[in-house]
């Protein structure tokens, strides 16, 4: 008889938890966790030209032909050994990665490039 008051008891604070949280969750300011607006690092230009090499049209042209590239040897390397195999799958997700975020930047017309937005709301006359 105690084992179930106890489960009983272990839900009702389960529950008080869960309450709490969704209270917190729901009053929570979400205005305080967007601002991505960087801290001028020393290292923010060598790493945004990084991200601009990675995601530009040279680095998908390169990913698609990285895509089709690594499928044929799986489809058609035949007998291959392991590490032969563990760095076609690496080219493969890399390419992947590459194809599927800018796939998606030109499908939802959403990049990454929220610099060119801030600075033109700051140049602009605020009402």
């Amino acid at each position: 008889m105690k084992s179930g008051l106890s489960q009983v008891m272990l839900s009702k604070h389960a529950f008080i938890a869960f309450l709490g949280a969704l209270l917190f969750f729901v009053a929570a300011e979400p205005a305080l966790a967007s601002n991505t607006s960087g801290g001028g690092l020393p290292f923010d230009s060598w790493l945004t030209n990084i991200r601009t090499s990675v995601t530009g049209p040279f680095a998908y042209t390169a990913s698609i032909i990285g895509l089709v590239a690594a499928g044929a040897m799986l489809i058609f390397g035949g007998d291959m050994n392991g590490f032969m195999r563990t760095l076609i799958f690496i080219v493969l997700v890399l390419s992947f990665l590459v194809a599927a975020q800018n796939t998606l930047s030109a499908i939802t017309g959403q990049g990454a490039e929220l610099a060119a937005v801030l600075t033109a709301g700051k140049a602009g006359s605020v009402a």
